[in-house]
């Protein structure tokens, strides 16, 4: 990676990655002029139960291969090879280090922005990157909403929003699907739905719905 470049990172646990992931991180990658855009599977989020989510050698493949045919799209085991719980301050210190003098914007939902107080060394965080916010179009953010209350007011200066077309595709609702047999045609890549048939995930032996 060479120096003066600007990268985007999109992380989760992409359990499993779908067509919603794909568009904000093609989107922002446009919109935002990023050199590249890089997934990041996480192994322990702190902020998830890890009881029920996938192992990490299947979410990490379903991403190479959601990606495969998009040359400035590419995924880091990083987290995954960390000991430990995932936390973004990590991550992006070790590509500062890495790589000295890129750029980085690390993409999150409006759900991540309202819990963004609790996470790990947040005040250092906001000093080694800026914050692409992903939201739908006449979306009217109200700072002053009760959901945002938490939110530390120099954030604010670090984020730029990203407008896209709102799509109602969630992982939880496609695992809910395959565990009873309803069709994600259309809601994740074809890849990742073969795939997913394949290794017969997200189905569970009692009949019970996988969360």
């Amino acid at each position: 990676m060479e120096t003066g470049r600007t990268i985007g990172i999109l992380g989760g646990t992409f359990d499993p990655i779908h067509n919603g992931h794909l568009l904000a991180a093609e989107w922002a990658r446009e919109d935002f002029k990023l050199d590249e855009l890089i997934f990041i599977p996480a192994a322990r989020p702190p902020h998830k139960d890890l009881q029920g989510i996938l192992e990490s050698n299947h979410r990490y493949r379903m991403v190479e291969l959601a990606i495969e045919d998009n040359p400035d799209f590419s995924v880091s085991p990083i987290e995954l090879e960390r000991a430990g719980y995932s936390y973004t301050v990590d991550t992006i210190t070790h590509y500062l280090q890495t790589y000295p003098g890129i750029k980085i914007y690390f993409i999150i939902g409006i759900d991540a922005l309202q819990i963004i107080y609790t996470w790990k060394d947040l005040d250092r965080l906001l000093t080694l990157c800026r914050f692409i916010v992903v939201t739908r179009p006449g979306y009217e953010l109200d700072k002053n909403a009760a959901c945002f209350q938490s939110v530390p007011a120099e954030i604010w200066e670090r984020i730029e929003f990203l407008y896209i077309p709102a799509l109602e595709i969630s992982s939880s609702d496609i695992r809910r699907r395959v565990a009873v047999g309803k069709t994600v045609k259309y809601l994740l890549p074809s890849q990742v739905e073969k795939y997913i048939k394949e290794n017969c995930l997200y189905q569970d032996i009692n009949g019970e719905t996988y969360e």
